[in-house]
Order: C-alpha cells, then sequence, then structure tokens
C-alpha cells in the first residue's frame, strides 16, 4: 500500500520522503504540497522499522496535525498512528510539562491561562500595586511581558539586565520588573500557566534537569517540524536541544512566507539550519499546485523583490488561468460595495457557493465596511479572529466552573464565578479572602476550606455561603472522579443555576445564550465520543480542558458553514480559496506605516502580501480605495508599492481612471488657457489603472496606455439610463448598491421627477430620484 501512495508524489517530493536519517531541510514554495510530503515521511518510516513512540511531528495547528494523522492513519492504520507525538509546540509540551511537572514545583493538573485570564490577573496586580492603568496599560504589560518569555528573559534575567530595566524607566514603566514578578508569583500560587510558559518552562525542564532531556532525546529519535521559519527563539532552542543527540531532524517550511515576526518568529532560523547541523540535505519543492499560472508568475515577482531569502523559483504546470484584477475605489465604502458585489454576481454567474470566496485584509478594522456590503446583499459570512466561541461571557463561566473541579488554586476561575450567579459573596468577602491568602501564601480556596479557623470578621451568614460554595466544588469533584466532562458539564451548568439565572433573561440576547451553552454541551458531547478513539483517553474533564485551552479559532472551523470567509493575511496562513479577495492595498495601510522604518520589516510586509496572492486558487482581486476614514476622518490614500512591484502582464485594471489622476472634474475647457502640451503631463498621483508607480525625472509620458483608456462617461444620469420610463412597479424587489435589497412600496410623479418610496432591509423607508437611483430590479 506504501508504494501505491508513494506513486503519487513527484520526483521532487520522493526524495525527502527516501531519506530516512540524518539533518534535512525541505524548502516548500505556496501549494507545493509539503503537507503531504510530511505525512508519506512518516509513514515511510513507521513502514520501515521506526516506532510510532519514537517520532515527534510539531505542526502550528491542531487543524494541520489532525489532518496529518488522518492521513497517516490511512496508510499504516489507525492503531499506530495513535501513538505518533504529533501536535502543536504548545500543545505536545504540554503533554510532557503534565508528565514532568512536579520537577518544576507544579500539578500535573496545572491549568492553562488564555489572554484573557492573563490581562485579567495583570489588572489585579496593577490595581493592588496602586499604578495608573493609563501608563500601565495590562495588554501592553501581558505583550511586554510576553516577549521577555518568549527570549529567555526570565524575573531573574531582568533584574540582571540594566538595560532593560533602563528602557522600562524611560517608557515611564520602572516597576515593570514588580509587576512580571508579581505575575509569576501568582501563576505559580495559582498553578497556572500561560501560553509563553508552556515553552519557557520546557526550555527550564530541558536545561535544569539532564535526565529528563536524556530521556526525551532517547524517545524521540526522528523529529520533524512544520513551518519552520515560524519558530521563535525559544522553539528554536527545544527543537535543537531535542534533536541533538541523534539529529534525524526534518524541517519544512518556506522562508517566503515567514511572516510572525511581531510574535517573535525568526526568519533566520530556517535561513541558518545549514549551520546548526552537519551534512544537512536540502531538498525543494518548487513546482505549486494550488494556483494558476498567473497568480503564481506574479507571485514571483513580487518575492523576488526580496533580498533576504534561500533560492527557489516556484512554477506551475497547471492552467494560465485569468490575470489579477486590480479595482481602484473612492472610498473603504465603495470598496465594500465593490467586493459585495462581484462576489453576488460569480454567485448567480457561477452558480458558486459562498464557501468558496475569503476577502483578506491587513487589519481587523477594515472587515467594517466589508461586512456592511455583505449584510446589504444578504451574503453571509463568517469573520475569522473575532471574539473566539469560547471568550464568550457565558461560555468562559461554565469553563471557570470546570476549570474550578480540576485545580481548585486557579484565582481567576474563582474570582470570576464565586457570585454567579448571585450568592451573595461580595466584593468585599472576596477581596478579605485574596488579602488573607497573598498573607498566608495560600490559595483562595484553601482559606475558604478554612474559614472558621481565620479571622477575616466575617458574619455567620457569609461563612456559611463560602462553606457553600467550597462543598459544592467538591461535589463537582467526587462526579469527575467516575463520570465524563459531557456528564458532569451538563449536571454543573443545572447545579450551579446558570441556566435558570440566563432563562429570566427573555430578550433574544439572553435566549442566544442559552442556545451558546446548550452548544458548548454538543461540543463537549462530540469531544467525548471523539476520545473513545484515541488510546488511554476516556473523554475525562481534563482532557476536554486542555483541548480549548490549546485550540485556535481556525481549529474550531468544521468546514461545512457555507460562509465567505473574512479574516487578516496572518490568519489566512496555511488555507486556500478559489476566489481571493485582498482588499486595502494603499501605503501606510499595505504595507503598514508602523512596518516602513527598516528593510527588514518592509521584506516582511512583502512577504505577507506574498502569502495573501498565494492562498487564491483560480481568481485574485486586488482592491484600494483613493480615500478612506481613519479616526472618524477621511484621508487621501495611495495604491501601495505592492501593486507597481507586480510585473503589469499578470494585472488587468478593471477601472482605468483619468489621465490626470485628479477625481475633480474640470467644469472649463483647459485648452482656454493657452496651448498645453499633453505629451508631458505627469500623473500626480498614481492612483490610475494602469500600474501605479513613481515615475523619473525624465521619463517619457505613458501615451500608450493613454489610448487604451476607455472614455471616462461625464454626463449626468437620465430618465433613460435610470428607471423613470415606467419599468418600476409597486411590490418590485430591488437592488440599491448602497443600501442592498428593499421592496418598492410607493411611486410619484412623471418623467425626471418620477420618485420611488422604497423599504430597504438594512436601512429603512428611502425615498429616491429614479433618475439618479441606481437600481436593479431583481424580483
Amino acid at each position: 500500500m506504501l508504494e501505491q501512495y508513494l506513486n503519487q508524489l513527484n520526483e521532487a517530493q520522493r526524495a525527502p520522503v527516501l531519506q530516512k536519517d540524518g539533518p534535512m531541510m525541505v524548502i516548500a514554495g505556496a501549494g507545493s504540497g509539503k503537507t503531504r510530503v510530511l505525512t508519506m515521511r512518516i509513514a515511510y518510516l513507521m513502514h520501515h522499522g521506526v516506532d510510532a513512540f519514537n517520532i515527534l511531528a510539531l505542526t502550528f495547528t491542531n487543524k494541520a496535525a489532525r489532518e496529518m494523522k488522518s492521513r497517516i492513519a490511512a496508510i499504516v492504520g489507525s492503531n499506530e498512528a495513535k501513538n505518533l507525538w504529533m501536535g502543536t509546540f504548545h500543545s505536545v509540551f504540554a503533554k510532557i510539562l503534565r508528565i514532568e511537572a512536579d520537577k518544576l514545583g507544579y500539578p500535573s493538573n496545572f491549568t492553562i491561562y488564555d489572554t484573557q485570564d492573563a490581562v485579567r490577573l495583570i489588572s489585579a496586580i496593577i490595581k493592588e500595586m496602586q499604578l495608573d492603568k493609563d501608563i500601565y496599560k495590562p495588554k501592553q504589560i501581558l505583550g511586554r511581558i510576553s516577549s521577555y518569555k518568549n527570549s529567555l528573559i526570565t524575573v531573574k534575567a531582568y533584574f540582571n539586565n540594566p538595560e532593560l530595566q533602563e528602557a522600562d524607566a524611560m517608557s515611564k514603566r520602572p516597576r515593570m520588573g514588580e509587576i512580571y514578578q508579581n505575575y509569576v508569583d501568582r501563576c505559580f500560587k495559582a498553578g497556572a500557566m500561560d501560553f509563553d510558559d508552556l515553552l519557557l518552562k520546557t526550555n527550564e525542564l530541558l536545561n535544569r534537569f539532564p535526565d529528563v532531556l536524556a530521556k526525551y532525546q532517547d524517545r524521540f529519535r526522528y523529529i520533524m517540524v512544520d513551518e519552520y521559519q515560524d519558530t521563535n527563539h525559544s522553539q528554536y532552542l527545544i527543537v535543537r536541544a531535542l534533536s541533538d543527540r541523534f539529529q534525524n531532524i526534518c524541517v519544512v517550511g518556506d522562508d517566503a512566507q515567514s511572516i510572525y515576526a511581531f510574535r517573535g518568529a525568526n526568519i533566520n532560523n530556517i535561513l541558518n539550519f545549514q549551520k546548526d547541523y552537519d551534512r544537512v540535505q536540502t531538498y525543494r519543492l518548487e513546482q505549486n499546485y494550488r494556483s494558476t499560472k498567473n497568480i503564481v508568475e506574479a507571485a514571483n515577482t513580487i518575492i523576488d523583490k526580496n533580498k533576504t531569502k534561500l533560492d527557489k523559483v516556484v512554477w506551475t504546470a497547471n492552467e494560465l488561468g485569468p490575470k489579477i484584477k486590480v479595482h481602484r475605489s473612492l472610498t473603504d465604502s465603495e470598496e465594500g460595495r465593490y467586493v459585495a458585489g462581484e462576489i453576488f454576481e460569480m454567485k448567480m454567474r457561477e452558480q458558486l457557493t459562498n464557501g468558496k470566496f475569503a476577502v483578506l485584509y491587513r487589519t481587523n478594522a477594515q472587515s467594517r465596511a466589508i461586512e456592511d456590503a455583505l449584510r446589504k446583499r444578504d451574503i453571509p459570512y463568517r469573520i475569522y479572529g473575532g471574539l473566539s466561541f469560547y471568550q464568550r461571557k457565558e461560555i468562559k463561566d461554565v469553563l471557570c466552573y470546570l476549570r474550578l473541579i480540576i485545580n481548585p488554586k486557579d484565582e481567576e476561575a474563582l474570582i470570576r464565578v464565586i457570585n454567579y450567579p448571585h450568592r451573595g459573596i461580595g466584593d468585599t468577602t472576596v477581596e478579605k479572602l485574596t488579602i488573607a491568602a497573598n498573607h498566608y501564601k495560600r490559595s483562595i480556596f484553601e482559606v475558604m476550606e478554612h474559614i472558621d479557623k481565620i479571622d477575616l470578621k466575617l458574619n455567620s451568614g457569609t461563612k456559611n455561603k463560602l462553606h457553600d460554595f467550597v462543598n459544592m466544588i467538591k461535589s463537582f469533584q467526587i462526579i469527575n472522579e467516575n463520570q465524563d466532562a459531557f456528564y458532569l458539564a451538563e449536571h454543573v451548568t443545572k447545579k450551579t443555576g446558570l441556566i435558570q439565572e440566563l432563562k429570566k433573561d427573555g430578550t433574544p440576547e439572553g435566549v442566544a445564550r442559552v442556545e451558546n451553552i446548550e452548544e458548548l454541551l454538543n461540543g463537549i458531547k462530540d469531544f467525548t465520543e471523539g476520545q473513545k478513539e484515541v488510546d488511554g483517553a476516556r473523554g475525562a474533564l481534563a482532557e476536554f480542558l486542555e483541548d480549548v485551552a490549546l485550540a485556535t479559532d481556525l481549529d474550531n472551523d468544521t468546514g461545512d458553514d457555507d460562509r465567505v470567509a473574512l479574516m487578516t493575511i496572518h490568519l489566512a496562513k496555511g488555507l486556500e480559496f478559489p476566489y481571493v479577495f485582498i482588499v486595502g492595498l494603499e501605503e501606510d495601510l499595505f504595507p503598514s506605516a508602523l512596518s516602513l522604518n527598516t528593510r527588514s520589516e518592509l521584506e516582511e510586509e512583502r512577504r505577507l502580501f506574498y502569502v495573501a496572492l498565494t492562498r487564491a486558487e483560480h481568481q485574485a482581486y486586488l482592491t484600494y480605495a483613493q480615500s478612506r476614514y481613519r479616526w472618524g476622518k477621511l484621508t487621501d490614500a495611495e495604491p501601495s508599492r505592492f501593486i507597481e512591484e507586480i510585473d503589469p502582464q499578470y494585472l488587468e485594471f478593471v477601472n482605468p481612471a483619468e489621465t490626470t489622476g485628479y477625481r475633480y472634474k474640470p467644469m472649463i475647457d483647459m485648452d482656454i488657457f493657452g496651448d498645453v502640451d499633453k505629451t508631458k503631463l505627469r500623473l500626480q498621483k498614481p492612483v490610475s489603472g494602469t500600474p501605479p508607480r513613481r515615475m523619473q525625472e525624465d521619463e517619457p509620458a505613458p501615451s500608450a496606455n493613454i489610448r487604451r483608456l476607455k472614455p471616462v462617461n461625464t454626463s449626468a444620469p437620465s430618465s433613460s439610463t435610470g428607471l423613470g420610463d415606467g419599468k418600476l412597479a409597486i411590490g418590485n424587489i430591488v437592488l440599491h448598491e448602497r443600501f442592498g435589497k428593499g421592496e418598492v412600496l410607493n411611486l410619484e410623479g412623471i418623467g425626471g421627477d418620477r420618485k420611488a418610496e422604497i423599504k430597504f432591509d438594512v436601512g429603512g423607508i428611502k425615498k429616491l430620484l429614479l433618475r439618479f437611483a441606481k437600481l436593479d430590479v431583481i424580483g
């Protein structure tokens, strides 16, 4: 059977699969089948006697790991595939840390704090230290701590580094080190780690305990790392340590798709791989199976502009395909209407589903105009990277109860739910408990367990309520010993009164919250059923909570929801769609104004554009606006340099602009001011449909391009172009490019003064003058 699968590989893909031992690097261009190569290499190793328990495969999403494991199971059998150590860096190292937690002083059931938990804890610390929240902003403080941890700057290392302390003092945050110290101490006391700790603590474990390092070096004799260009310094050191003994390491990546420097990713990890290991074999996967020739070759012309890169030439045997369409809009709202209109028309013309389309943008804020336009066209969409399902308040409340069952020391979870639903335990009581816990260096739950022995000046009624809460959590812990996660979660939602509390709110929002909890229970049930297939798992609550803690927004996508995908380009990496719109291609937006200080920053922005373009299989659209709202003000914009950098032969400008480049149309003939040598005219601003670029002082005007421009219709709309000639009737369903779909309620007037009263789905009732209204009758 293995030979049958090997025959499906091309020659370039087979070579790295068939190399069994030694260090190797696979440089995989976009759409070149790297997942297939990784999958087949693991299957090949297992087929040639390597025990599945001795293979470690690290990915960047759980979704990728699940996909690879299912493919391997189809080749070698599901029983053997179960034994593979395969998953994201965080999930694999969390598994190791749970096994070895006692060596670092943590319980094996430690909680994994998400960003929301961490921000809440830092906020509490800043408040307790009586610091100014406008200077010590919790999210910024967390970001700083995160960068410290990923650079292996521990609290001790911080206080031994005068430069770091001076930098924080210069930014008016001299007590940054104290906050860092308190945050680390509080997490430890609560038996909790944040995402960055999963890497930092693994490094600590492997460096402080040589016997543990030797154990895992011997276990993981063959290591494979996907998306190696996205590894940070902490991940790099772990991989180096684990692979040092046998050096059977295979890394797969593409330097052209390194786009996570803001998270600490270091492109030098892949650029310098050959210096880190002896006798490295390098393979190149250069055939793109995803995109058309036009898209692949246009992407090559972009990435060629980067100076820091590995040599490779991506090519494809796919069809030529349509040219990349470039569209200019007056405003961002018009840009949104254009995107929605194109999707609507293609769906109708080609009978396409919504899931065939993706809209990619540089920043989340850009989604607003796109969303508005899609809603008015009744086109369903899904935003990725917005509020995660597991971050919704009602879901978080349930999860915090479940976290307390596993780890009663989890103070963030306890504080959140101790008085929800309301049980008469107020903020003053919680504050006294927190102070006592810090004083005795115990958890709040432990203080509550011994509340009768500690004088907190609480009345008997409050003490009884605390006893009841403690006993309720302990009763849940007893149930947890014998029941799976679904049974326990269902019991918790009823016993705590959460469902009853939400049902009191009869508003649509309240009903939606109840439905969300029902969906959570459905998800837990699905998880427990799925765990029956996993060796050594029983669908226990601890297994579910770890799965949720390490999940990402894209991991939760089942792929069966037919909606247009809206996401930032960073989130789109690894995905593909037949039709892709890349919006907001304007200077200072894409490339970002924050990324123009150094060549390395600009090259990362260019790699980001390369990633966006190579998500498209059949058709790519590039759109930009001549003006865009920023902070409530309409500001002028100019096209991105990235449009200019694409060879024009791959582009189709769908709306060439006036040759002057101005939006203003003169009301008088410019010739009255004298003769004008039109061959010397210059484009004042590159906003036209011809490839926008910076013209040289001695460069002749692009007369050939000017001649190809279509004449601009400057005449005012008339009844012959509108619907003022009686073609519209009461009851018609119409589509307006701004207000969306609506029903004609009334008609009045004659000729050019004919008006229609229309009730739109979005925006209510409008009265429009038909000779100006751009309406399409659709029913």
